[in-house]
């Protein structure tokens, strides 16, 4: 009796083997860039802050798309003698369906400035 043939069997399993490990490796790069995508909202939201604080809102929402992941909304808002920023991106891109970087930052406007 011949013993079965699984001739290409190797081959098969490297291929399957080689589109797990560049899956892997692609979600990896995916999540370094959201991580920096994270970062560069949370520059850029302090930023912002810190620029509407001395009274030059839109200097400081200049500053913060020029900082954020390309494509974030910049929100800011002033109450009284605080500002309040809000900087919302999707990450790498929106290659990440689904996920959202955000960061929030907030300051008290310096005395004698209206913001």
């Amino acid at each position: 009796m011949r013993p079965p043939r699984d001739r290409g069997a190797v081959t098969v399993e490297a291929a399957i083997a080689v589109g797990v490990l560049v899956l892997v490796i692609a979600m990896g790069i995916a999540g370094v860039g959201a991580v920096a995508d994270q970062i560069r909202c949370v520059d850029a939201a302090r930023e912002a802050a810190r620029l509407a604080a001395r009274g030059e809102p839109e200097r400081g929402r200049a500053a913060a798309v020029a900082i954020a992941p390309r494509g974030a909304a910049v929100d800011i808002q002033v109450a009284g003698d605080t500002v309040s920023v809000a900087v919302r991106a999707e990450p790498v891109g929106g290659l990440l369906p689904g996920i959202e970087v955000s960061a929030d930052a907030y300051a008290v406007a310096e005395p004698g400035v209206a913001p």
